[in-house]
């Protein structure tokens, strides 16, 4: 019979102060396993919502029978215990046969020295013994969000025929907006799946420096404009120019508009940005009505209508596994740029959201060496 044990966890206090928690986790029970977190991914584009306030669940909540969001009755509230969903343990304790003590698994549970899991009810995947476990952080959420955008990209171009993950970016000229972890997951993912061209545009020189180390034609949108830039590279004759595809990856309304923009006429987008606020900067009696472009947004909760009888999340975490084995060298050199123990976390937080450093991915580092 295991014993009771102390979790640490880092939360929100309340908007613009972070804090770290204590709870007592109780033995366990048939069907469950106990992890000890060996590294937690920070989410900046979600997690600094919840820290600056403006995430939608603080203001309403998701009606999850009419599919809207709902005023009036928040769905989270300070103070805030958990954040995240990158995480990465060791198996410490098991009663349950699908997994052993030892094993190393992907899951998505928050920033916590340990977790309990049902193997009955929790998503998880065990990690192969070839691959670091700093890099299974974006195994279990992460990088199945970024595959997801590829999914859809193929059931655009061939709906429910599409069999592989490339066959919407395989031989196309792909652009995607946005250098942060989902542009730079997304855009290996397409290079990987043998797209022709993947070019990515941000306007911040360390991104930028990132995606060129990863192998990814650049932008810099200091200096010339993303669509300018399709425009006049990618082209079959005067009245065909632009994109085949881009992946909107940037919360901004501005950057819509611009992969709008930036798409050859009957093109689409495929938007995975998480948006907080008006969309003053999309003109949509522009570009997308003149040149019949489409957005279909991608998020892991949903697989494209049609495919779910062949995709899930465990396959798309498979199709990560394979991507990180594939680059896993270059994003731990250019992708993982911060870890840190969990004591440094509300520090780094508070920093990033004041732009007093930079930093691509930060990871949170729960066993000490």
């Amino acid at each position: 019979m295991s014993e009771p044990r102390i979790i640490h966890s880092l939360g929100v206090e309340r908007p613009g102060q972070m804090a770290l928690y204590s709870y007592t986790e109780e033995p366990l029970r048939d069907g469950q396993f106990r992890v000890e977190t060996l590294y937690s991914g920070f989410s900046a584009g979600t997690e600094l919502t919840f820290f600056k306030g403006s995430n939608p669940y603080l203001r309403s909540h998701w009606a999850s029978d009419l599919n809207v969001f709902c005023d009036g009755q928040p769905a989270e509230h300070y103070p805030m215990r958990f954040l995240g969903y990158m995480e990465v343990g060791r198996v410490s304790e098991s009663r349950t046969p699908a997994v052993q003590v030892g094993e190393v698994v992907a899951m998505p549970y928050g920033h916590k020295t340990g977790h309990t899991a049902d193997a009955q009810h929790d998503f998880f995947v065990s990690l192969p013994p070839d691959l670091d476990p700093l890099l299974g952080i974006y195994v279990s959420q992460m990088g199945p969000i970024c595959a997801n955008g590829l999914l859809h990209a193929a059931a655009d171009f061939m709906g429910t025929s599409a069999l592989a993950l490339g066959d919407g970016v395989r031989g196309r000229n792909v652009l995607v907006i946005g250098a942060g972890v989902v542009g730079l997951l997304t855009a290996l993912f397409a290079q990987h799946h043998g797209a022709a061209n993947v070019a990515v545009a941000d306007t911040t020189s360390e991104r930028l420096d990132a995606a060129h180390a990863l192998g990814l034609i650049t932008i810099n949108e200091n200096q010339v404009e993303a669509w300018r830039f399709c425009k006049e590279r990618w082209h079959d004759g005067p009245q065909d120019r632009g994109a085949d595809i881009v992946f909107q990856c940037r919360a901004k309304s501005a950057s819509l508009h611009s992969a709008l923009r930036s798409l050859r006429p009957q093109g689409t987008v495929i938007d995975l940005a998480f948006y907080q606020d008006s969309a003053a900067d999309l003109r949509l009696g522009e570009e997308f009505h003149h040149n019949g472009l489409s957005i279909r947004s991608a998020q892991i909760a949903r697989v494209p209508r049609g495919l779910a009888h062949r995709w899930n999340r465990r396959r798309l975490a498979l199709e990560t596994i394979e991507l990180l084995r594939a680059y896993s060298s270059l994003i731990q050199a250019h992708l993982i740029t911060d870890v840190v123990p969990l004591a440094a976390a509300p520090h780094l937080v508070a920093d990033l959201a004041a732009r007093k450093r930079h930093t691509l991915q930060a990871v949170f580092r729960m066993q000490e060496n």
